[in-house]
């Protein structure tokens, strides 16, 4: 071990090897699975002194600069100071919102009506007044029809273990629930409010106990009943990791439930007639038979019934990039689909809304929002042909992301939606076909700070296989010349994902920003295995052609050595989950190549991912291990796996959260003890963890405590110096 390298708490370190399917396969750290065993304890708390002696050196060494804790930690919180305001959910003249002010913990759910002197606001749900400590965060939620009541779902200590209840608007009063085991469940209010159908799994005694996780089933559940009266809609009989989502139109008539095995990216859809009444004479009311709409098919497609009665779908069926079909609900069979939007060679369709009048239910106008090269443009149709029509279109600020195409339950010809970019915060704009305006609607509640003056290029790399990769780059202006090259190398963040057809959009970032604001540069890959540009694109990044992602981000990174925008020794990769694994494979396969990586909540022993958390939803994008030819796929890029003694690895943070039901903490031990083992660099492995937290949603002061660390870990790590 070099000289200057930290003395590493020693692993429990064994010769196990297995023979998998002919495969002779090593796991030498197999005991730190178990984070019930006092070894791997007592080696954990090792670790957190360990990182808790180097975090104080590396803020030793910040004190005076921008990344100094206290100035680091105000600047953050300037950044995130405006807040954040959702898209309005419209039930007749009540309208639902998320806002978070710059100060508040979480996001609460807000209702807005009319009274007596103009419109009158009142927060229904904010999570910090359920529970004072910030752990309980607010899952989602779900207005009825009418918008008398709203469903909502809170869980604990970053577990995201769903608790479902229901509340009287007008009162704020608890009027339904707790119903628990309703984790990722959607709510579907029929018409009148007196039930929703919902997904619940199967109580824990019912089935195996590895399988606690799984056996979801669709249930009819009538508000002020015991949940143990449910009744079972649909499920039995089909995958035991099928997750489903299920609505109901607007009129109450149409009942659609929709199911994907795991994170497949296939969906079949049925759809059901509520009006046709139960199935028999002893089945129960509110369970219709079911037709197929598409079934067995390798697709994705979302499903609705518009209110002019006709059954739409967004598919990529036969459109990789998306198209959208309709048909009537009485035809709902592929054979039947008429294509009204087709496919864009060259962006994808990321979604429609359709406008009238409000006084009649024939549509005038359809708009559909696109992701071209990671950037959205809006366009318009006839609703009837799908012909593209001139005319007036939202504009939108600048080169950014929309999400939404909100619209009113009853019509009309006004529509809502989010933008945001890497220099402006997400805010609510309104759209009014009938005048052709675009008004700024709801801007988040704080203070929007003064931000760095900052340029953003998109620039194209060519893959190892030739296939065009593109990457935002965000730099400070005054640190490029005319040609918006850099003037110098530059200590540089390479960020990226990779994986179920999740795109990395632009979107503003209080990380981002504080980097570049010190004379860091800020650069977001979009690799193949995201969704940029299509579901081809995210194929190529899956399951055998999952090192097609890892190729991607070394050309990149390699490009941005080349292009004089950095150098390996001030380069640094960072990721989260399956931006985890990718981070892993970086530093596994290109040490040479960075200097420091952030590896938080990842995948990385994909040998024995499937066993642990949900990883068994995640075979269909990575593969199964318990499959000879798809384990030589996982072998041939797992992190714990290619390790190699004598190594000179970058500095490694991995961050890691206890509440995780999603990515177990074990994949980060094994690997940061098998590279704390190999390395014979004197740049130290680290490990972070913290308690009372999970995968997903956090309060802001410890979001903003993850980051002000990581970023000043990275800092040091690239010689950042301010």
């Amino acid at each position: 071990m070099p000289t200057n390298a930290p003395d590493y708490p020693r692993a429990p370190r064994t010769e196990l090897v297995e023979d998998l399917h002919g495969r002779i396969v090593a796991d030498p750290y197999r005991t730190l699975e178990d984070a019930s065993d006092p070894a791997t304890q007592a080696w954990s708390a090792a670790q957190d002194d360990l990182y808790a002696q180097a975090l104080a050196t590396t803020r030793e060494r910040a004190a005076g600069t921008p990344f100094e804790t206290e100035r680091l930690t105000a600047r953050l919180r300037e950044l995130l100071g405006a807040g954040f305001v959702g898209a309005p959910a419209w039930r007749g003249e009540r309208r639902f919102f998320s806002r978070r002010a710059g100060d508040q913990e979480h996001a609460v759910v807000v209702v807005a009506e009319p009274g007596p002197d103009g419109e009158v606001e009142r927060v229904l749900i904010d999570p910090m007044a359920l529970d004072p400590s910030g752990t309980t965060t607010l899952d989602a939620w779900q207005p009825s029809k009418e918008g008398d009541l709203l469903a909502y779902q809170v869980s604990t200590g970053g577990t995201e273990e769903s608790v479902l209840r229901v509340l009287d608007v007008a009162t704020g009063e608890v009027v339904d629930g707790p119903i628990d085991r309703a984790r990722y469940s959607p709510v579907a209010w029929v018409p009148g409010g007196a039930s929703y159908y919902y997904v619940r799994r199967l109580a824990p005694e019912l089935v195996p106990d590895d399988e606690a996780q799984y056996h979801r089933r669709v249930w009819l559940h009538r508000v002020g009943t015991d949940p143990a009266t449910d009744v079972e809609v649909f499920g039995a009989g089909l995958e035991t990791t099928n997750y489903y989502g299920v609505s109901v139109s607007r009129d109450g008539r149409w009942l659609l439930v929709s199911a994907s095995a795991g994170t497949a990216p296939r969906t079949d859809v049925w759809i059901g007639d509520l009006a046709a009444g139960p199935r028999g004479a002893d089945e129960v009311d509110g369970v219709p038979p079911l037709r197929e709409v598409v079934v067995g098919l390798d697709a994705e497609t979302g499903a609705w019934v518009g209110r002019d009665g006709l059954l739409y779908l967004h598919t990529d069926l036969e459109a990789p990039r998306g198209r959208l079909c309709v048909t009537t609900p009485d035809e709902p069979g592929v054979e039947h689909w008429r294509t009204l939007v087709a496919q864009d060679e060259d962006a994808v369709l990321q979604g429609v809304a359709i406008l009238d009048d409000g006084s009649s239910t024939q549509a005038e106008l359809l708009l559909a929002t696109w992701r071209r090269h990671s950037v959205s443009s809006v366009t318009a149709h006839d609703p009837r042909t799908g012909a593209p029509v001139a005319g007036p279109l939202p504009a939108l600020p600048g080169l950014g992301s929309v999400s939404g195409l909100v619209t009113r339950p009853e019509g009309g010809r006004e529509v809502w939606f989010s933008y945001t970019d890497h220099v402006t915060v997400p805010s609510v704009h309104r759209f009014d076909a009938a005048t052709g305006t675009t008004t700024l609607w709801a801007a988040p509640p704080g203070a929007v700070a003064r931000v760095p003056d900052v340029r953003v290029a998109q620039i194209e790399v060519t893959s190892p296989d030739g296939t065009t990769v593109r990457a935002f780059v965000v730099a400070r202006a005054d640190a490029l010349d005319d040609d918006g090259r850099p003037t110098a190398p530059a200590p540089t963040v390479l960020y990226g994902y990779g994986g179920f057809q999740i795109s990395l959009d632009p979107a503003y970032s209080a990380t981002t920003l504080a980097w570049v604001e010190a004379g860091g540069v800020y650069v977001v890959a979009n690799l193949r295995g995201g969704g940029e540009e299509g579901e081809q694109w995210h194929r190529d990044g899956m399951r055998a052609h999952k090192q097609n992602v890892f190729d991607d981000f070394h050309a990149v990174a390699q490009h941005l050595v080349d292009a004089g925008w950095t150098t390996p020794d001030r380069l640094a990769c960072w990721g989260g989950s399956n931006g985890g694994l990718l981070v892993g494979a970086a530093v596994t396969q290109r040490p040479d190549l960075f200097a420091a990586a952030v590896c938080s909540a990842p995948l990385l022993d994909m040998v024995r991912y499937q066993r642990f958390g949900l990883g068994v939803t995640w075979t269909e994008e990575y593969g199964d291990a318990d499959v000879p030819t798809e384990l030589d796929w996982l072998l041939g890029y797992s992190p714990y796996h290619r390790v190699v003694d004598g190594t000179a690895y970058p500095a490694v943070l991995f961050t890691v959260f206890e509440g995780d039901t999603r990515v177990d903490p074990l994949h980060a031990r094994k690997l940061a003890a098998a590279l704390q083992h190999a390395t014979s660099s004197d740049r130290p492995v680290l490990i972070r963890r913290e308690t009372g937290v999970g995968h997903g949603g956090r309060s802001l002061t410890r979001s903003i405590g993850l980051t002000v660390e990581q970023l000043q870990v990275v800092a040091h790590g690239t010689g950042l110096a301010p």
